[in-house]
This record gives structure tokens, C-alpha cells and sequence, in this order.
């Protein structure tokens, strides 16, 4: 076989399809209503943070999702990091230092020094290191968020260990 034969076939598109983020969501009542709860514990209405989690599922980056829902891209993070997300700008180093900060140990302008993190990034990395994620509002995203965990659409791509014997 040669690389015609590979190749026979094979179209040259030009654009890619924008195809976001697989979700599951099973439930029938809006986002917006069951965020609704949590309303005091976000930085934000509910409908701002379905605005935000919906724009995040659909691919987009959580800054353009804080401006899809009108939102400041640090407000959208602390949304998203209330409902599970992982949004930390820093590394373990980086949070590191911001925990020692926070617990007195290191003077604000050292610890930003030591972290190399900006202004923001900063003030983000104290927020989630200060404030935990709200496990109901957690799963009242949960369909919405997370790509079906029973379903790895990757796995047939993926050689097992014992193939490699």
C-alpha cells in the first residue's frame, strides 16, 4: 500500500466545525432556576451565572463567558470556581505562596514577587483559596459542566497496556 492508497479519499475543508464542549444535561428545569438557591453565595444573579456556566460549556474561555453574560472575567472565574470548576490561575508553587501569604507568613508585595502572578491573578488565587466551592450549586451544574463521565469518546484511540507487550 502507498501513500495514494493512504491518502485516496481524503478532502481538504476549509474551516473547522466549532463543536464546544459534549454535555449531558438531563434535567428539565432551567439553569437559571436551579442556581436560583444560591443566589446570596455567588458573586452574581443566577441568571448571570447560567449565563456564564452556559457560554463555558459551549467552549468559550471564561473571560468570554464573563463578557457573554456581561460579567467581569474575574466574576465569571469566582462563579465558576463556586460551582466546581477549576479556575486558579497559579501552579501548587503559586498557591503555595499565596497560602502562606494568607496566613501571615509573607508580606503581600513578596508574595506576589515569589508567585509571578499579576494583580488579578493574584486576587483570584486568594479568592479560591479563601472561599470552597458550593457542592449543591456544584450539582445543580452538574449536567451542564461535566461531559458524560460513563462515555469515553477517546477510548478506541487509546492503545491499553497490554498492548505494548
Amino acid at each position: 500500500m502507498g501513500l495514494a492508497d493512504i491518502a485516496a479519499g481524503l478532502e481538504v475543508t476549509e474551516s473547522q466545525r466549532e463543536t464546544g464542549v459534549a454535555t449531558v444535561d438531563e434535567t428539565d428545569t432551567p439553569l437559571e432556576a436551579r442556581l436560583a438557591p444560591f443566589a446570596e453565595r455567588l458573586p452574581c444573579s443566577p441568571g448571570e451565572a447560567a449565563a456564564v456556566v452556559e457560554a463555558y460549556a459551549a467552549g468559550k474561555s471564561v473571560g468570554a463567558s464573563g463578557h457573554a453574560a456581561g460579567l467581569p472575567p474575574v466574576t465569571a472565574a469566582k462563579t465558576l470556581h463556586l460551582l466546581g470548576e477549576q479556575v486558579c490561575p497559579l501552579g501548587p508553587r503559586g498557591r503555595e505562596v499565596v497560602a502562606d501569604w494568607l496566613a501571615g507568613d509573607l508580606a503581600r508585595s513578596d508574595a506576589l514577587t515569589l508567585s509571578g502572578a499579576t494583580d488579578s491573578e493574584f486576587a483570584l488565587a486568594a479568592y479560591v483559596e479563601t472561599h470552597d466551592p458550593v457542592p449543591e450549586a456544584r450539582d445543580a451544574v452538574e449536567g451542564a459542566l461535566a461531559a458524560d463521565r460513563e462515555c469515553d469518546p477517546l477510548a478506541e484511540t487509546r492503545s491499553d497496556v497490554g498492548e505494548l507487550l
